[in-house]
């Protein structure tokens, strides 16, 4: 699954990157170290290996003689896999010379063809002695006097010295790098997030804005964001004025219809001819539907823009207030959770579609009307599948009802159950284009109440 987060993708990649970099260099160290102390291993063999040389002579009787003082007590103590041995080749055939620590045990001859001599006619090998020591041998062959007497001398050092050095070594090495890699990360992560912060700043400011707490992006930005920023703030402000002008140009069109119709209608009314009823109603239908496409225009105009906010809370209020002044015999109450709760919607869009449903319910409840909000949980959504937030109004009555069969006529434009109250029957089709223009939804049923229950899904502000 991708990673959407910014930081945690930078902190991600540049922890992996580290690490593997921490890795590679303590390995690269613990090889180069690891060469370097074999190197001083051989090194100290062959020092060894010349020692015992100049030690060991032909004696007169025709055998090997000397006794190397090597100045290592290892040489002398039993089975430590520190050995020297001179070994008499050729036709040259007498006892050989061997160290106390190797005793009666035996230290086996690699063959040449599997190890060859080097330039210095000296080799190196790794083998085992019979006590079960890895042990590394420097070796090689002197004529040791005119008559062609040749020896082979070998100094076999313990690698468990040598392998216990490394390994400490590379403990050592593992705790510095791992002391400076922990801390390498930490300080990496304290700049990645101090260099993010103004990102932070940005989308701070988008909250505000989309919030309804400020109109443009503000703040200090550093000059790699700074065009961002410029860019965001041109373009609400031109989105701003597109919004102000279309409102401009519905407000233009509805003042501009108004007047003329207002004349048909008056006309109408003081007309006795046959056809004066039909011009009264043909002109209420134009009214209606100038009104009903106004509203979409400006819907339209601004639905998506980050200016359309409302606090459902005090609008509510307000409405209930009204209504408890013209229905004093009837109950209002109103329950929203949570308190702060913003619609993306326009006030006047609110007010207009909960106020028809208040107005319905008020004028069939028997005693009581009761709205309540909530915030849609995450089952319930509207047909914007983009949206992600939603906030459901439910407006009940303790009237009547509606059937199933009443519900669908109730819903079509200028239809009225009950033609002894009063009312145009366009309340309910009005609600329902507004929301339907937000992506919302708009059901009716049987409430708790015994009465009718409407049930708006609305877009939340986030």
């Amino acid at each position: 699954m991708a990673i959407r987060s910014l930081t945690i993708r930078v902190l991600l990649v540049s922890t992996i990157w580290a690490a593997l970099a921490l890795v590679v260099t303590g390995v690269t160290i613990s090889t180069l170290y690891r060469r370097g102390s074999e190197r001083g291993f051989q090194d100290l063999l062959r020092a060894q290996l010349y020692n015992v040389i100049n030690s060991v002579t032909v004696n007169d009787k025709a055998a090997l003689s000397g006794s190397p003082q090597l100045g290592d007590l290892r040489f002398s103590q039993p089975q430590t896999g520190w050995y020297w041995i001179v070994e008499p080749i050729g036709e040259f055939k007498t006892a050989p010379l061997v160290s106390t620590s190797l005793g009666s045990g035996t230290l086996p001859i690699v063959s040449v063809d599997e190890v060859p001599f080097d330039f210095r006619y000296e080799r190196f090998y790794t083998t085992k002695d019979s006590f079960g020591n890895s042990v590394e041998v420097a070796e090689t062959e002197v004529v040791l006097d005119i008559d062609g007497r040749t020896a082979r001398f070998r100094v076999a050092g313990n690698r468990a010295v040598l392998e216990a050095d490394v390994n400490a070594f590379d403990r050592n090495l593992a705790i510095a790098l791992s002391i400076f890699g922990l801390g390498g990360l930490g300080m990496n992560a304290l700049a990645i997030l101090f260099g993010l912060r103004p990102l932070d700043g940005a989308r701070r400011s988008l909250e505000k804005i989309r919030a309804g707490e400020s109109e443009r992006l503000d703040g200090e930005f550093p000059r790699e964001i700074m065009p961002l920023t410029t860019e965001m703030n041109a373009l609400i402000e031109s989105n701003r004025r597109i919004v102000e002008r279309a409102r401009m140009q519905v407000g233009n069109l509805a003042h501009s219809l108004k007047t003329p119709i207002a004349v048909l209608l008056n006309e109408a009314r003081v007309l006795e001819t046959p056809h004066s009823e039909v011009i009264r109603m043909q002109a209420e239908a134009m009214q209606s539907q100038v009104q009903s496409y106004l509203n979409r225009a400006r819907i339209a105009a601004q639905r998506e823009t980050v200016l359309a906010r409302t606090d459902v809370e005090p609008t509510l209020e307000r409405l209930i207030r009204v209504m408890r002044r013209l229905h004093a015999e009837r109950v209002f109450t109103l329950d929203v959770d949570p308190p702060v709760l913003i619609l993306a919607m326009e006030q006047q869009d609110v007010e207009e579609t909960v106020g028809n449903l208040l107005e319905n319910a008020a004028r069939f409840a028997v005693s009581e009307v009761r709205i309540v909000v909530r915030a849609a949980p995450d089952g319930v959504s509207g047909p914007d599948a983009a949206r992600k937030h939603w906030a459901t109004i439910a407006v009940e009555d303790d009237g009547p009802g509606l059937e199933p069969d009443e519900i669908a006529y109730a819903l079509k434009r200028g239809r009225r159950l009950d033609e002894s109250k009063p009312g145009t029957g366009l309340g309910l089709s009005i609600v329902s284009e507004i929301v339907s223009e937000y992506q919302g939804t708009l059901s009716l049923s049987r409430g708790s109440l015994g009465g009718l229950k409407a049930d708006l899904v609305l877009p939340v502000a986030t």
